[in-house]
C-alpha cells in the first residue's frame, strides 16, 4: 500500500481463502485417456494345424517316409570302364560310375515340395560274383594320374577268361523341403541300379622272341 497525499493505492494478489479444494472425479465420471490403465494383453490365439498362435504362423509339416517318396526316383547311374569293354585277366580293371546331387520339385502329401537326392555309396557287382562297396563312383586312370592297368580304388582284377556284365547300385539319402528353405532328412536310401556294362575279358601271353615285328611280321605275336 502507498499512499500519495491525495489517493490511497492497495495491491495485493488475488486469493480465495476458503474455497473448497476440487473434488475427485467420480466412479462414473470419464477418466483422461492419459490417465487410463493399460488394457491386459489378449491370450495368444490357439489355432489349428495350419492356423496361427499371436502374431506368428504355426505350420504343422508332416513326417515324411521313404514309402512317401515312391513317386521322386533318382536318374540311372553311369557305368563305364578301362580299357573300354574288356580287361586282362590279372590286371586291374578300372570301372568307373557317375552319379550327381538331384533336386526334383513336385507335390508330396499335398505340399508342393522339392525332394532331394544325394549319392552316399556305391556299390559294384563285378559279374564274377564279387562286390565291392565304394565312397564315390571312382574317376579314370588320367584323371588320377596313373597309367593304364595300374590299380585305382574302384579297380577289380578277373582271375578267369570270359565275358562278365558289371552293375552298380548307388545309395541315396533323401531330403524334403516344404518351401520353407530348411531340408528335412528322410530316415533310409533309396537306390538306384546302373544297366550292365559288358567286360571281357582276356588273357595275355608273352614270348621271347629274337627280333621284333618290324623286324619279322611273321613272328610269334605279330
Amino acid at each position: 500500500m502507498s499512499n500519495s497525499g491525495s489517493a490511497v493505492d492497495i495491491t495485493a494478489d488475488a486469493s480465495n481463502p476458503g474455497a473448497d479444494a476440487p473434488s475427485p472425479p467420480s466412479s462414473n465420471s470419464p477418466v483422461p485417456p492419459s490417465q487410463q490403465a493399460p488394457a491386459p494383453e489378449a491370450e495368444p490365439e490357439e489355432c489349428g494345424p495350419m492356423g496361427c498362435r499371436g502374431n506368428y504362423t504355426v505350420v504343422m509339416i508332416p513326417d515324411v517316409t521313404l514309402a512317401d517318396l515312391a513317386s521322386f526316383r533318382p536318374a540311372t547311374p553311369s557305368l563305364s570302364g578301362q580299357p573300354a569293354g574288356f580287361a586282362v585277366v590279372g590286371m586291374p580293371a578300372n570301372l568307373v560310375a557317375e552319379a550327381s546331387v538331384q533336386s526334383i520339385p513336385g507335390t508330396l502329401l499335398d505340399w508342393d515340395v522339392t525332394v532331394r537326392f544325394t549319392p552316399v555309396a556305391f556299390e559294384f557287382a563285378h559279374g564274377d560274383g564279387t562286390s565291392a562297396v565304394h565312397g564315390n563312383g571312382g574317376a579314370t586312370w588320367e584323371q588320377l594320374g596313373k597309367a593304364q592297368f595300374t590299380p585305382t580304388p574302384t579297380s577289380h582284377v578277373y582271375r578267369d577268361r570270359g565275358t562278365y556284365t558289371v552293375a552298380v547300385t548307388v545309395r541315396y539319402a533323401a531330403s524334403v523341403d516344404f518351401g520353407t528353405g530348411s531340408w528335412r532328412p528322410v530316415p533310409g536310401y533309396v537306390t538306384a541300379t546302373s544297366g550292365g556294362y559288358a567286360v571281357r575279358v582276356l588273357e595275355a601271353r608273352t614270348a621271347l622272341v629274337d627280333r621284333t615285328c618290324t623286324e619279322d611280321p611273321n613272328g610269334p605275336g605279330c
